[in-house]
């Protein structure tokens, strides 16, 4: 054989092997894509339906609720009345009483939270570290029926007899301020239901805090530190403004709670269809209307819960978009 027909052999062979690693590369791209393309479709219906469920609930409770609006129209919002039988409802005493329990809830459970999260990542020892932190993330596990049945039977005694008479005897009859410490110490009421919520509130943010502040960089801490910063100003000036979204989203995320819990408030607000005059004063929550009328609700009745459920929504909402232009605001800032 020459050597002409042997190199035209061996590049024949060269072409079929390249060709056919070639048509190889080509299916399995083929396959990938079809695979992407499965995948992106997938998740996307996954999101989708997250959508189509958050749509169908805001639909839901506006059509329910329609008959309610219809007769009281922007004056139930403002409105104090509270009569099944003459059939007369305004939503402006559940407002204000979960305003004011999610408020009360968040200056209490902030400030804890913050230092809670900067002991566990700053200054606690590594042995202590991991049993706190466990132990915290196991009281938000805790249902809420318990901090409510905790809040009546243990919380509330004691609240009464060591916390609202010493109050109402030392700032009762203050200017200015004594009458939020007017009413009945009987351990219920709108201060308690924040106090309660603040219990629940603080494991959530404590532990979101925790987790945000160990991303900071250890570079970030360590140049601080070297350049003879406490360890506040560190926290200050380095990781405060480095997870400045994932604080802001773990005390929204707390608020949330606060705002839509149940139980635990209708246990110790007092369940009271009145405007509160005093943080001793019992009231009541739309949670807790919810959970208290719902059973024996008809008619009107009925489509009015359905209204306080759908502005419960708004608040929410509204409080989570604010949020959000509180962090792009800061954002903003930054960049300038």
């Amino acid at each position: 054989m020459s050597l002409g027909s042997v190199m035209s052999s061996h590049n024949f062979l060269k072409e079929e092997s390249g060709q056919a690693v070639s048509a190889d590369m080509v299916a399995v791209a083929k396959k990938q894509r079809t695979q992407d393309f499965f995948f992106h479709r997938i998740t996307q219906a996954f999101s989708l339906l997250v959508l189509a469920a958050l749509l169908g609930i805001i639909i839901s409770l506006f059509v329910n609720a329609w008959p309610t609006f219809q007769k009281f129209g922007f004056k139930f919002l403002w409105h104090v009345e509270w009569d099944i039988i003459n059939e007369d409802f305004g939503a402006a005493i559940a407002i204000v009483g979960t305003m004011a329990s999610a408020g009360i809830a968040l200056l209490l459970a902030v400030p804890l939270a913050f230092g809670v999260a900067v002991f566990l990542t700053e200054t606690c020892p590594t042995w202590l570290r991991r049993p706190l932190g466990t132990s915290i993330e196991l009281l938000a596990a805790v249902p809420s029926i318990i901090y409510g049945m905790f809040g009546l039977f243990v919380f509330a005694p004691l609240f009464a007899d060591y916390v609202q008479v010493p109050l109402q005897q030392v700032l009762g009859g203050m200017p200015l301020v004594g009458f939020l410490f007017g009413g009945a110490t009987n351990g219920m009421g709108i201060l308690a239901a924040g106090i309660v919520l603040a219990f629940m509130v603080l494991p959530f943010v404590a532990a979101v805090m925790r987790d945000v502040f160990e991303i900071t960089p250890p570079i970030l801490r360590e140049s601080a530190y070297g350049l003879g910063c406490t360890t506040w100003e560190v926290v200050r000036q380095v990781v405060l403004p480095y997870t400045q979204k994932g604080v802001i989203g773990g005390i929204m995320l707390g608020l949330g709670r606060a705002l839509g819990e149940t139980m635990a408030v209708t246990f110790v607000i007092g369940n009271a269809n009145r405007m509160p005059t005093s943080l001793f004063s019992p009231g009541t929550s739309i949670a807790s209307v919810l959970a208290n009328e719902f059973g024996e609700a008809e008619a009107l009745h009925f489509s009015t819960l359905f209204a306080l459920g759908f502005l419960l929504f708004v608040i929410t909402f509204v409080v989570l978009a604010m949020a959000k232009m509180m962090i792009l605001r800061a954002e903003k800032a930054k960049g300038n």
